[in-house]
C-alpha cells in the first residue's frame, strides 16, 4: 500500500510539473533519480550474497559442468 502511495505521488508531482511547464525541475528531478538508481546498483553486492546451505553454487561450478560428458 505504501508502495502504491509513493507512486501515485510522484506521478501527480511530474503530471503537475509538466502541467505547468516546470521542464527544467523535471529535468534536475529525473537526472538526481537516474544518479540515486545507478548509485545503488553500483554500491550493492551482488555477487557476495549469503547463499542457503542446499543451494549450489553455479558461479564457481561453471566449468565443471561444461566439460562434463552426458
Amino acid at each position: 500500500m505504501i508502495t502504491i502511495g509513493w507512486a501515485l505521488l510522484l506521478a501527480v508531482v511530474v503530471i503537475t510539473l509538466i502541467y505547468l511547464e516546470k521542464s527544467a525541475i523535471l529535468y534536475i528531478l529525473c537526472t538526481l533519480g537516474v544518479t540515486v538508481l545507478l548509485l545503488i546498483v553500483a554500491f550493492s553486492d551482488l555477487a557476495h550474497r549469503e547463499q542457503p546451505a542446499g543451494e549450489m553454487d553455479q558461479g564457481k561450478n561453471a566449468a565443471g559442468v561444461a566439460n562434463r560428458i552426458s
